[in-house]
């Protein structure tokens, strides 16, 4: 738990977490790639104090295209477009390290960087997807091997960002010295998977780096994250769950020299909120009445519960065998680990348990009160540091959100009242990573 009060991302998926937003009338079927929705989102989440905007990237068409639409625009491009309009809100855009080149994905990013002030990241993920493969020309590696390549993929970006020392840009418009070539320094890299010379041509940033993110839940997944993440994302269906993830984290965070404090854990979160708890209820059951009827309960209770077809056999009301999401249709570890436990610490049926998760996530429907009570019973547990809001219809419900929730959580002293700073890393009480050049520079001296 971090000591300067609780933070929050918000994330951006077209138009909303639940599948059938896009369908309010309020809402053009067009606003997943109108910037200017996406910047009243930014200027919400800016007004609710939020840390960033975390952007997934989709590089396929969506297979469910025919019933609504996903994140289309091109994250790094998006997220530019937002920074202009905004001055202390951060923006993180999700980008595989499958699917593209380390001197390249470094620049875009040191590029936003620049352009928003400081206040850009990068979700790491990788990619297990054929579709997206096949759009690259590429296969999909094993796992233990996509890993691996992100490992080296962030280690080359990393060293890439730090190419430039911070004194290295002189601009001595007098003596005509524009930048100390001896400051500038390659990557020169050469590794399993990649070969990049560098140095990158843009000036380090200005908050040090651009701060790392990840999801990842997996055993391999968890190292990676544990070795090179600054802020970890993902599925937490419980507190105890949440909480003995992240010590693991931070457990093997140190194993490896890395202060686990400095990791932030903010789990999505899918706030349905209202005045009353009876509000929430209807505002929760008006989205669920946009869903197209299924055939059967059962089969609206597999797909909402990404469980195989037919795995419940119409029997909607027992409890739910942990080992009844090793059938769950979805390529990931972290969502079938997490309900697993959920389901052994619960013994929810699939109607309870429906009414706890929305899209792999923890779903929490309820008043100010008890929203608020949710979050804080979570952060005063040392399980999170906050949350990744994940808003059900993105433009009312994070507006709802920030309305409602943020108000109450400063009026109990654990949420800010202000930025504490211009940048993300500063937002969110990360430290400015030392230049590991400028370190070799002192040493050699």
């Amino acid at each position: 738990m971090s000591d300067d009060g609780l933070h929050f991302l918000v994330n951006v998926t077209g138009a909303g977490y639940h599948r059938a937003a896009w369908l309010d009338p309020d809402v053009p079927p067009g606003s997943f790639i109108d910037v200017g929705y996406y910047q009243g989102v930014a200027e919400t989440a800016e007004r609710g104090l939020f840390d960033a905007l975390l952007l997934p990237d989709i590089p396929q068409q969506n297979a469910g295209i025919a019933t609504g639409p996903t994140q289309s625009l091109e994250p790094t491009l998006l997220c530019t477009a937002l920074a202009v309009t905004t001055e202390r809100v951060g923006f993180i855009p999700t980008l595989s390290t499958s699917f593209n080149r380390p001197y390249n994905l470094a620049r875009r990013v040191l590029s936003l960087d620049h352009a928003s002030n400081g206040r850009g990241g990068w979700n790491v993920v990788t990619t297990a997807a054929p579709g997206a493969a096949a759009n690259f020309g590429q296969e999909v590696l094993p796992r233990e091997d996509r890993y691996r390549r992100a490992a080296e993929f962030v280690d080359l970006a990393n060293r890439l960002w730090d190419g430039w020392e911070d004194g290295a840009l002189v601009g001595d418009q007098q003596s005509g010295e524009f930048a100390d070539p001896a400051k500038i320094h390659p990557a020169a890299h050469h590794g399993e998977f990649f070969d990049v010379e560098g140095p990158l041509n843009v000036p380090r940033s200005p908050q040090g780096r651009p701060v790392i993110v990840q999801a990842g839940a997996s055993d391999p997944g968890i190292r990676f994250a544990a070795t090179h993440a600054e802020v970890v994302y993902g599925a937490q269906l419980s507190l105890p769950g949440a909480a003995e993830f992240a010590r693991e984290v931070r457990a093997i965070a140190a194993a490896h020299g890395r202060d686990g404090d400095q990791i932030r854990f903010l789990p999505a979160l899918v706030p349905v909120v209202a005045p009353t708890e009876q509000e929430a209820a209807e505002r929760w059951e008006h989205l669920q009445s946009r869903l197209p009827p299924g055939p059967t309960e059962a089969a609206r209770l597999e797909a909402a519960l990404w469980l195989a077809p037919g795995i419940l056999g119409g029997d909607v009301d027992s409890p739910l065998a942990p080992e009844i999401f090793t059938h769950s249709q979805i390529p990931h570890e972290g969502f079938p680990r997490a309900a697993a436990r959920f389901a052994a610490e619960t013994g929810y049926s699939a109607r309870e348990f429906a009414r706890h998760i929305a899209g792999g996530h923890r779903l929490v429907i309820g008043s100010t009160q008890q929203v608020a009570d949710h979050i804080e019973e979570w952060w005063r547990a040392g399980a999170v540091d906050g949350f990744t809001i994940a808003p059900p219809a993105l433009a009312h419900d994070l507006q709802s959100f920030v309305d409602l929730v943020v108000p109450e959580l400063q009026r109990r002293g654990i949420y800010r009242d202000r930025y504490p700073g211009r940048t993300l890393r500063a937002n969110l009480g990360l430290p400015v990573p030392a230049n590991p050049f400028a370190a070799l520079v002192d040493t050699a001296k």
